[in-house]
């Protein structure tokens, strides 16, 4: 399956993604994942984006979709692949369009991880990192330290990332609600959106989405 993942910040895109991909067997492509292994491997595209990012610029679109399709075209995607972080606005949805025209391959879903501004807000704004290990995570209300304010792992002090407060996870939501949601009006006049609700523990999330994409290749048979 061909499968483009949606949905605002703190809806466990990328959680579902990977769990999705392995599923399916077909690779979880990731814009963030795209810049590393560039910038890493140090390609020309990777160079590029590197230029636009250490001058504080985003990296414009047709750097993006170079980079897309650079790794769609990998042997592992030859029979489909899951894409997270793309595309992010119309425009990329369009150019991704144009793309897989010319490779004669469509996209068989769209799938919009549905959820409350009030929970994305609840979710993100209540997260707590270590200092001494940013692996180690909690959350106030659904994972709670059992000393406030203290990893249970390791005793380090837990904090809140300058960009877990409410006020930056609002103006994140604005971001999306101006720039990618409409991606999903976009798709929804191919009809392609499949949206499943994102409340709920993480397996059943993962299974509510394999069934409405079985559900979507079927009906589209």
């Amino acid at each position: 399956m061909r499968i483009v993942l949606v949905g605002p910040p703190g809806a466990g895109k990328g959680t579902q993604a990977v769990r999705l991909a392995e599923k399916l067997a077909i690779p979880h492509i990731s814009t963030g994942d795209l810049f590393r292994a560039n910038i890493s491997r140090q390609t020309e595209l990777g160079k590029l984006a590197k230029s636009y990012m250490d001058a504080g610029n985003l990296v414009p679109d047709e750097v993006t979709i170079a980079m897309a399709k650079d790794r769609m075209e990998q042997p592992d995607a030859e029979n489909g692949f899951l894409l997270d972080g793309f595309p992010r606005n119309v425009s990329q949805a369009e150019a991704l369009d144009a793309l897989l025209e010319s490779e004669s391959i469509t996209l068989d879903a769209v799938l919009d991880l549905e959820v409350p501004e009030e929970e994305v807000v609840k979710r993100i704004a209540g997260r707590r990192i270590c200092r001494n290990d940013s692996s180690h995570v909690f959350h106030v209300t659904y994972s709670p330290a059992k000393q406030e304010g203290v990893c249970d792992v390791c005793g380090g002090e837990l904090y809140q990332r300058d960009d877990d407060s409410e006020e930056t996870v609002r103006k994140r939501l604005e971001v999306y609600h101006t720039q990618t949601e409409p991606i999903i009006d976009y798709y929804k006049a191919q009809g392609l959106v499949v949206t499943i609700s994102s409340l709920g523990p993480v397996d059943e999330i993962t299974q509510r989405a394999l069934e409405a994409l079985k559900r979507e290749k079927a009906e589209n048979k």
